[in-house]
């Protein structure tokens, strides 16, 4: 499909005082990627050509004001297009204020050396651009996208740190809220102050009865926090009518049915990749489009609009990445990152959620049926798409365990959903958690779980189990860089760091236990790391040791195809990763007691001198042809 002469035309009047280079450059990406927006846009928007046409418009501007150093790394990532791929790729991700030594995004440059001890290349701070005063759910309730908390410094601040870490290797990851904005927003205001325009920007309705309104579209809506923002719609005094808040009553959700929603969302992507932002976090990216009778989540809608942004972001920035936040079922994980006529076209990254869900599954009940079963389910990533893996994050544990998986292998998904959320608030016998139930909803008995990896392991403040959980979070880390993809680490789990005693005595905290696992990350802490002898040293050291070890193995690059085994001992999780340079087999044992694994089987996989390259010995057997993995065994098994 060529682009048609207006659109050209449009996009080289905004080009003109750029030379010829720079011009043809443009013009080039505008040819390749006018179909996949075309698209689309049409695919939701009618009057297509018009709409992408405007989208054009707002690459070919940001383009032109794109820095020069930008506009190199755009070349440097062209010509390495899977370099978020790579072994070598290590996510950290943290609060600025809970992790910089001052506190500020200038401050965090202090850190460096912390990070550069990890290996990290890819650094995740968690919101900072400017949030509603007051509670703003962790700062997801942005007021206005174009400027930084104050507390945090400057959008200059922000500009130079992203420099300062590209120059060390570590792209800059920041969230960008999509689903709504807060109830403060210049958008917000206009609508409140009776702008029609406006208005239309969010589902608004005069009448919660009506037919297609509030009360109707409740019956198949799930409630995100049932504790304190039960139901999905405000009644606002000052807009003088119902609107959609799926999360918090100062939420409000934006109408993507909406082109100028989109629009305005390409604007703000193209500003935050000039600032130096490399990757964006598509924040609640699930719920952007609404559909009666359904959940509203994960509706195809959401992946046209998304193949959009991502179009246009690669005309004016092709270094920028998108990573979809969808914390879903494990049959909906996969289109966010491309599937069928979006291949390709959306996402670059997507957080695998159902391997976090797992992994904390095997540990509690020593066994890895379900898990294999789940894993072993999912389709594989398209060639350009790549998982998000990591052991903790930000948010509480959902126990996504999809209903057929559980049924598949005896298990009832309600049944296990509440045994997990028992073992992991330390309720049930034998558990050595301790973390903490987080928005119980009574009519479902959905209960979900705050808590530090450490405090979910063993290593919370009454030690349950402390020897246990060192091995566990070694065997949880492995398992999450052995699967390929980016690895992430959430802050203050890389030291063993527990729940923050202390988490509700800050302002705005007390009513959100997730506080909890967000502790500040203090000199003392990072100093320790070195300390074999503390809890910190310990913990680090594992992890340190886990992420060497990937860079070295080009069979964990992400483009490698996963197998997990189905057939194996049921307290070891065998994972194969088949690769030009070589076969990876993952072996993880999840129980106490040693567990087998045939040495013929490694043999059949191509393995003839199977060596663990974590542990660094070879993989051999008694007179029987049998492995036995030691309790909590970790190891990568490579050719030796």
């Amino acid at each position: 499909m060529s682009t048609p002469d207006a659109v050209r035309s449009a996009a080289e009047a905004l080009l003109t005082g750029l030379d010829d280079h720079r011009r043809a450059t443009f013009l080039l990406r505008l040819d390749r990627w006018w179909p996949d927006l075309l698209a689309g846009v049409a695919a939701v928007h009618g009057d297509a050509e018009r709409v992408a046409t405007r989208l054009v418009e707002v690459a070919a501007r940001g383009y032109a004001d794109r820095p020069d150093d930008l506009h190199r790394l755009d070349e440097r990532r062209l010509l390495r297009p899977d370099w978020i791929q790579q072994p070598d790729a290590v996510g950290y991700a943290c609060y600025t204020e809970r992790f910089a030594e001052d506190g500020t995004l200038a401050g965090l440059a202090e850190r460096l050396d912390h990070l550069r001890d990890l290996g990290v290349t890819y650094l995740h701070l968690m919101p900072l651009l400017m949030p509603r005063e007051g509670d703003n759910d962790g700062g997801y309730a942005v007021a206005d996208y174009r400027a930084v908390r104050p507390d945090l410094g400057t959008v200059d601040d922000l500009r130079d740190l992203a420099t300062v870490l590209r120059a060390h290797g570590i792209s800059l990851v920041v969230d960008l809220v999509l689903n709504h904005v807060a109830r403060e927003h210049a958008w917000a205001r206009a609508a409140r102050a009776g702008d029609a325009t406006y208005r239309d920007y969010f589902h608004v309705f005069a009448d919660r009865a009506a037919a297609g309104g509030p009360d109707e579209l409740e019956r198949t809506l799930p409630e995100v926090f049932p504790d304190f923002a039960p139901g999905s719609f405000t009644d606002d005094p000052d807009l003088d009518a119902w609107v959609w808040t799926t999360f918090n009553s100062f939420q409000w959700d934006l109408n993507w049915a909406n082109p100028a929603v989109l629009v305005e969302y390409a604007d703000i992507v193209v500003d935050l990749a000039n600032l130096g932002v490399e990757v964006l976090r598509l924040d609640a990216i699930a719920f952007l489009w609404k559909r009666l009778g359904t959940s509203c989540q994960n509706q195809p809608e959401v992946h046209a609009l998304t193949q959009a942004l991502r179009a246009t972001a690669r005309m004016a920035a092709p270094a920028l990445l998108f990573k979809a936040e969808a914390i879903v079922g494990p049959r909906d994980l996969v289109p966010y990152l491309g599937v069928g006529e979006h291949t390709g076209r959306v996402s670059d990254l997507a957080y695998h959620n159902s391997l976090m869900v797992q992994v904390w599954s095997m540990l509690a009940t020593g066994d890895t049926v379900l898990a294999r079963q789940a894993l072993a389910g999912l389709p594989p990533t398209p060639p350009s798409g790549t998982w998000i893996t990591y052991l903790r994050c930000h948010d509480d544990i959902g126990w996504a365990i999809d209903d057929a998986d559980a049924g598949a292998v005896g298990l009832t998904g309600p049944g296990h959903r509440h045994f997990l959320a028992d073992f992991y608030a330390g309720d049930h016998p034998g558990s050595w958690a301790e973390g903490l139930v987080f928005q119980h909803n009574p009519d479902t008995g959905d209960r979900r779980i705050s808590g530090t990896a450490a405090s979910l392991a063993g290593l919370g403040a009454h030690r349950r189990d402390p020897d246990g959980a060192f091995a566990r979070l070694y065997l949880g880390h492995a398992v999450i860089a052995g699967w390929g993809g980016v690895p992430v680490i959430w802050s203050g789990d890389e030291l063993g760091l527990p729940n923050d005693p202390d988490w509700a005595a800050e302002p705005g905290h007390a009513d959100d236990n997730r506080w909890a696992h967000r502790p500040r990350v203090t000199d003392a802490a990072v100093a320790r790391r070195h300390d074999p002898g503390t809890d910190e040293g310990r913990v680090h050291s594992g992890i340190a040791h886990l992420l060497r070890t990937r860079r070295t193995l080009p069979q964990l690059h992400a483009g490698a195809p996963v197998e997990v085994l189905t057939d194996t001992d049921p307290g070891v999780l065998a994972v194969v990763r088949r690769h030009p340079s070589g076969v990876l087999v993952g072996l993880y044992n999840v129980t106490t007691t040693p567990r087998p694994f045939p040495l013929g089987r490694l043999h059949d996989l191509g393995l003839a001198r199977p060596l663990d390259a974590l542990g660094g010995h070879a993989v051999t057997a008694g007179a029987d042809g049998v492995v036995w993995l030691p309790p909590y065994a970790a190891w990568w098994v490579v050719e030796g």
